[in-house]
């Protein structure tokens, strides 16, 4: 099975963390990777070709 990595990326825009996932292809690591956007950004990853960005949604302040 494919191996992807799944990148969190901080406020400042630098990686902080990175998650190693194995799926059955991109579109099944896409959706695994959109649920880890929780108040950061995250870059989904295969060896060297980047698959996507997905970015988080701040809240609306008032």
């Amino acid at each position: 099975m494919p191996e992807y990595r799944v990148y969190l990326i901080g406020s400042d825009g630098h990686f902080f963390n990175s998650v190693a996932l194995e799926c059955a292809d991109d579109e099944a690591a896409s959706e695994r990777a959109k649920q880890l956007v929780d108040g950061h950004d995250v870059e989904l990853w295969r060896r060297d070709r980047k698959i996507a960005t997905f970015n988080h949604k701040p809240k609306m302040q008032f």
